[in-house]
């Protein structure tokens, strides 16, 4: 997220609208602020709408103690300043109460990071602050005395989180991902018995990838190609406001003839911009930007399936619930899911790294999804909206047959309904 020569004021409000967006704070709760070079710093006023927040609520608080602006900081600015103080490298700090990570703070638990590959990457260790008085200075120091473990995200024993790092984005992905995490564990313990990723199963897949390609110096951009480029950010930007992707995780892809443009790799997908797609072709990538790890995969579908015109890999939670649960997450629910997805088969971790040519022979339009355990869902489509209709129907799928099984005995639809669908619409 480039955020360089954006005012304090302004990059608060962005990110805490993101934060309330997503559900991960209510309109009183919550708050961010940013340090300044001289040690002062920004920070969210008290009791104001944090849904409708402006920047000029906005208030600084000067080394001093004193407060600029029209409002009062809020009340936990004295944790805010007891991090700074123990962390000099951090320059942000973002505190909010998402209703998963608030499940594991009453039951004095944390959520498992290595449920996902990437997770324990992006959180780190994560330290765990006593009860406190909020606005005290006794929870101020038994946070602050966490980060001076090293940790840069604490959940607060029966209160909430705090994240932080060197910069707002940071810690803000941070807290969006345990607060994924914890949602995930919270999911599949409601369908059967998360599994937990080794060290080894961490790392290993993902040292693979490495992609090489050759700078690509390009000329004028085609119009096609820079509507197609149009549509597929709108879609990446839907996605993470539907909750299928984040700022961390997911990779698009669309078809450019016999080329194709895809995500870049370490930017956050909810700010992406059309000239941030890179181009790939005859293994050369655009000139200074970075493609995501997984392109040489989109690649080779693009290869194998000359029919298919788009591949997501994306990380919906309820569909992920499967994938780490290891149970088989079944489409012949209602006939939309069985049309668009077909039977969606669950292949082992790491597959699509480390037997790329194997998985990507298996995506196709014949079988538009794919499950990778305790990883992501793949899924292609003749357009990129195709693609997108069918992430969604997949997550929306898989959240009615988990709340099914709060109800009664899931009924499928028998074999024969299933054949009929299929001479039907020609699957």
């Amino acid at each position: 997220m480039p955020l360089r020569y954006v005012h304090p004021r302004d990059e608060i409000v962005m990110i805490m609208r993101r934060i309330y967006n997503s559900a991960m704070t209510t309109t009183s709760g919550g708050n961010l602020s940013i340090r300044e070079d001289d040690g002062s710093f920004w920070i969210t006023p008290s009791g104001t709408d944090k849904g409708m927040l402006t920047r000029n609520e906005i208030v600084r608080v000067l080394p001093d103690g004193s407060v600029e602006g029209t409002h009062r900081p809020s009340i936990e600015y004295p944790f805010h300043a007891a991090i700074y103080r123990a962390r000099p490298d951090v320059r942000a700090v973002a505190h909010a109460h998402p209703p998963a990570l608030v499940s594991f703070s009453i039951t004095r638990t944390v959520p498992d990071t290595n449920i996902l590959p990437k997770a324990h990457d992006i959180c780190g260790t994560v330290g765990y602050a006593p009860y406190a008085m909020p606005g005290s200075a006794a929870l101020g120091n038994g946070i602050a005395d966490e980060f001076k473990k090293g940790h840069n995200v604490v959940l607060m024993e029966n209160h909430g989180i705090v994240a932080a790092g060197a910069a707002l984005p940071e810690a803000f992905s941070r807290m969006e991902t345990l607060d994924f995490c914890a949602r995930l564990h919270i999911l599949a313990r409601s369908i059967g018995t998360p599994h937990i990723l080794s060290k080894d199963e961490v790392v290993l897949p993902h040292e693979k990838l490495n992609p090489s390609y050759a700078p690509l110096d390009r000329g004028s951009v085609p119009s096609n190609e820079l509507e197609l480029r149009r549509t597929l950010i709108s879609l990446i930007h839907r996605s993470c406001d539907r909750g299928l992707a984040n700022s961390t995780e997911g990779t698009f892809s669309a078809r450019v003839g016999n080329d194709f443009i895809i995500s870049p790799f370490g930017i956050d997908r909810r700010s992406l911009l059309p000239d941030d797609l890179v181009f790939i072709t005859g293994g050369r990538a655009e000139r200074g930007k970075e493609p995501s790890k997984s392109s040489e995969f989109h690649g080779r579908v693009y290869e194998m399936h000359p029919e298919v015109g788009a591949v997501f890999i994306a990380h919906p939670p309820t569909v992920l619930a499967f994938s780490v649960s290891g149970l088989p997450f079944d489409t012949r629910i209602i006939p939309e899911s069985y049309v668009m997805l077909h039977d969606i088969p669950t292949l082992s971790y790491g597959s699509h790294i480390t037997d790329r040519d194997s998985v990507a022979s298996k995506l196709s339009l014949a079988t538009p999804a794919v499950i990778i355990a305790n990883d992501c869902i793949i899924v292609a489509g003749k357009s990129p909206l195709e693609a997108f209709d069918k992430l969604e129907v997949a997550e929306f799928s898989a959240r009615a047959v988990i709340n099914a099984k709060s109800i009664g005995k899931l009924h499928e639809i028998n074999d024969d309904s299933i054949k009929e669908i299929r001479n039907h619409f020609n699957i």
